[in-house]
């Protein structure tokens, strides 16, 4: 009975991350097409939509820290998501404000990818310790699995929104209602999971950190604490920035799916659904692996990625079609079980700060990995050995990271 009230708020979370990602994943997917309906040309549309994911990524870095800092972790978590609920539903309203219409729906669209820069260090915090009970790898696992779930219906409630009629503004304006779902279930997870900011003041820079958990699978040594900026966190980060660099965009494979594979457009959202049920299932996987056999696990996600280019950009559908549930399954790994080992390197006061940082180096390694695979396209072979490269620098830094974090024995 206990450790089933034990998933009570990791649960919880789930389903609020499930109701805000119909939100945000609906609405994103429409993105493109609402600015060019306002009269957004291409290059706009690509500096409003790159500028909102390099926003969700860069702004950790300051939302991190702050949220250490200041040690109210619920307040900057309901505060994140409040702006999705708020940005996204309010698109609706651009077609029909005429010449500001374009200005607000880059706002908005920009303001939802703000919030979640807000919120993710804090909430992940808030999740690392709700999952401890259960298992941290369990924990993010189930998490990410319901927060994929969103991510595929969103686009199908979006859709049938628009078969129906035939209107961006009645589809945008539907995702109000999962909006206000996600804000009440936040309110009553509110008064269950306590803020880790009510207990012993955040030391500053210099004081002894607080103990870390020791000895269990996935959990540092028996030793000298980390810190934030320890070795051994910088290292799993640097490993992050390769594997993230060569993880390349689903925009790229859909773009081969539609001009060189020949597939309709009107498959390419179901095979992004199939690539988040290989993600679902891949976190969890890796998530009950990795509370049995520790960290280790985490040495299949740059082999993985490493495969990406060569099934997902190559002539066939069969093949395309593996690299697409190969693509699902690294980014599982990457937005759960890797999760879970920062939880468990860094002390629970420098968590937030931690997520901020490590986000900012897998952001600068997928804004690396953009141009990669947008200079080497035609180039295939190149951009296979340049990915290849790559994963075998994340291999080898990764292997130094868990060296470091083994358990003594």
């Amino acid at each position: 009975m206990q450790r089933r009230l034990s998933w009570g708020p990791v649960v919880g979370f789930g389903l609020v991350s499930l109701a805000t990602d119909v939100v945000s994943d609906g609405a994103r997917p429409l993105a493109g097409p609402l600015l060019a309906q306002l009269g957004a040309s291409a290059l706009l549309v690509g500096l409003v939509t790159g500028g909102a994911e390099a926003a969700a990524q860069g702004l950790r870095l300051v939302f991190g820290p702050w949220a250490d800092r200041t040690r109210k972790y619920w307040t900057f978590t309901m505060a994140g998501y409040a702006l999705t609920a708020v940005c996204v539903p309010l698109l609706a309203v651009a077609p029909l404000a005429g010449a500001a219409g374009l200005v607000l729906a880059s706002v908005l669209i920009i303001g939802d990818r703000v919030g979640k820069a807000v919120r993710s260090p804090a909430k992940t915090v808030l999740l690392a310790a709700a999952a401890k009970p259960v298992g941290r790898g369990r924990g993010f696992a189930v998490h990410k699995s319901l927060d994929l779930a969103g991510a595929l219906l969103g686009p199908l409630l979006v859709s049938a929104v628009l078969v129906a009629a035939g209107n961006l503004s009645a589809a945008f304006a539907v995702l109000a209602v999962p909006a206000a779902a996600a804000l009440l279930l936040l309110v009553w997870l509110r008064r269950r999971v306590q803020d880790p900011g009510n207990g012993p003041a955040a030391p500053a820079e210099g004081d002894v950190e607080p103990p870390v958990p020791q000895g269990a699978a996935g959990q540092p040594p028996a030793g000298r604490p980390a810190s934030v900026f320890s070795g051994v966190f910088i290292l799993f980060a640097v490993a992050a920035f390769f594997w993230s660099a060569g993880l390349v965009a689903f925009g790229v494979i859909s773009f081969h799916l539609t001009t060189t594979v020949a597939v309709p457009v009107s498959v390419v959202p179901l095979l992004y659904a199939a690539a988040m049920g290989a993600a679902a299932l891949g976190a969890l996987a890796t998530g009950v692996l990795y509370d049995r056999a520790g960290a280790a696990v985490l040495l299949a996600l740059p082999v993985l990625i490493a495969s990406v280019p060569v099934l997902a950009l190559a002539p066939g559908a069969g093949l395309v079609l593996a690299g697409i549930l190969v693509w699902g399954i690294a980014t599982g790994i990457q937005d759960s079980t890797v999760k879970a080992l920062i939880a468990d390197l860094v002390p629970e006061l420098r968590q937030g700060t931690a997520y901020g940082v490590f986000a900012a180096f897998e952001g600068a390694g997928a804004l690396a990995g953009g141009a990669l695979y947008g200079a080497l396209y035609d180039a295939r072979p190149l951009l296979i050995a340049a990915v290849a490269v790559l994963q075998a620098a994340a291999l080898v830094v990764l292997l130094v990271t868990l060296r470091k974090v083994r358990p003594a024995s």
